[in-house]
């Protein structure tokens, strides 16, 4: 009898599945913050269905995207100044809420992923 009250907030557990409502956040003005050097950086980003706008450090920089799904892109930079900018990022995203989102990305075909968290302001 233990055994099933222990057993029982498990089963409750498992049935909860995090919000992913993707659709919301297709299109709009997004702010990610990261430390870079043990400083915070934000980047801000305008997205539409097949591009995306960057604005870090005072410069713009252009990508394309191709959505793989609702929750799934590929961004691609058009205008690469090296190798490494050449490679396509995947990103996806995890869990939504009211105006933010959870994503993970990474180079396409890489196994290593990174997460962030993007806020949309607009």
């Amino acid at each position: 009898m233990k055994k099933l009250f222990l057993l029982l907030p498990l089963a409750f557990l498992s049935c909860y599945q995090a919000e992913r409502d993707c659709k919301d956040f297709k299109t709009g003005t997004f702010e990610f913050t990261t430390e870079v050097d043990g400083v915070k950086k934000t980047t801000t980003f305008v997205r539409t269905e097949n591009q995306e706008i960057d604005f870090y450090d005072g410069k713009a920089d252009t990508a394309s995207i191709r959505w793989v799904n609702d929750c799934e892109y590929i961004v691609q930079k058009l205008h690469p100044k090296n190798m490494a900018e050449r490679k396509a990022i995947a990103m996806k995203i995890l869990t939504t809420s009211k105006n933010s989102y959870t994503f993970e990305f990474g180079i396409v075909g890489s196994a290593a992923k990174q997460k962030g968290t993007v806020t949309k302001i607009k």
